[in-house]
């Protein structure tokens, strides 16, 4: 993946007219993700950059370093440049594999400082159109700094692991479990769907998560099963 582009990304609307706080802004959450895209082709480089060039960055900040392309914005616009990257690059025919990784929270993170009290913005669902590309994928989702149940003091992460993958099933999307991992599979955009949506409904109540998602589109093992 190539070049660097760079855009603003709008603040949050702030509340002074209800007397309530205002909401952080995504970049005040850290909301973001880290994307590395792969063709198993020779003319790889051809159809990753004319998948860049076809791909709206408009809303967001995109920084490429030398082992993955940094996205930041809205969960929207993220999930919209995640899904249009992938089908645009999948259209080639190509065997194609995204390694995706979502965050919000940011403990540690470069540029944000969320006060421990910030309060948690209204969760933004997320909608995307259909591509008409298949894909096949492994998903994790990982609760962070969660928080106990009613009169336990020990965190209970899996709480939310088990109902983002209820809501996945409920969806559609899943079609398995293997080691460390579900499997998905559908349109680009439903599987997109189904991890960000996850990803924003922990985020309501656990100070920070992140998801691991690894897309595949027109693998040749998928088409010999």
């Amino acid at each position: 993946m190539h070049t660097t582009t760079s855009t603003t990304i709008t603040s949050a609307t702030t509340s002074a007219a209800t007397g309530t706080e205002p909401a952080p802004t995504p970049a005040e959450l850290g909301i973001g993700a880290r994307i590395t895209l792969s063709v198993m082709s020779s003319d790889y480089v051809r159809i990753i950059t004319e998948a860049l060039a076809v791909t709206s960055t408009d809303g967001l900040v995109v920084e490429t370093d030398p082992v993955s392309t940094r996205v930041a914005g809205t969960e929207q616009r993220i999930a919209e440049y995640l899904a249009d990257l992938v089908a645009a690059a999948s259209r080639s025919g190509e065997h194609v594999s995204a390694a995706v990784m979502l965050s919000r929270g940011c403990p540690g993170e470069v540029t944000c400082d969320l006060p421990a009290d910030q309060p948690f913005p209204a969760r933004q669902t997320v909608a995307l159109p259909q591509t008409g590309v298949r894909a096949v994928a492994q998903w994790a989702l990982y609760p962070l700094a969660d928080q106990p149940l009613a009169g336990s003091t020990v965190p209970d992460h899996m709480r939310d692991i088990y109902a983002a993958i209820e809501r996945a099933r409920a969806a559609g999307t899943v079609v398995g479990s293997d080691h460390y991992v579900t499997r998905l599979a559908g349109d680009v955009a439903d599987v997109l769907t189904t991890v960000v949506d996850a990803w924003v409904t922990v985020g309501q109540s656990v100070r920070h998560v992140t998801t691991h998602v690894t897309i595949s589109v027109n693998s040749p093992s998928e088409a010999a099963r």
